[in-house]
């Protein structure tokens, strides 16, 4: 179980690392049409694009990626909550 749990806690944090090049790739022009960008696009928007249809955007600032990483950190403490108890 300590393993599962071990594994699917670094696959989160794999994730947000992800998320987190994804959303600095905007800042950059044309870095999310290179193949790395691509690549991130594919495994990111998926989960970003339900925050985007609930959070509009404040001004020109997208806060959406905010909520997100909350969620994967709720969904961590969570993760970690039920493993205590077995």
């Amino acid at each position: 179980m300590d393993f599962v749990v071990s594994l699917l806690t670094q696959l989160i944090g794999i994730y947000q690392w992800a998320l987190i090049i994804y959303i600095l790739m905007s800042w950059f022009p044309n870095a999310r049409e290179t193949v790395v960008g691509r690549f991130l696009a594919n495994i990111c928007e998926p989960y970003l694009e339900p925050f985007r249809k609930i959070i509009p955007p404040i001004g020109m600032m997208d806060i959406s990626p905010i909520v997100a990483f909350l969620v994967l950190r709720f969904a961590t403490s969570g993760l970690l909550r039920v493993a205590a108890w077995f």
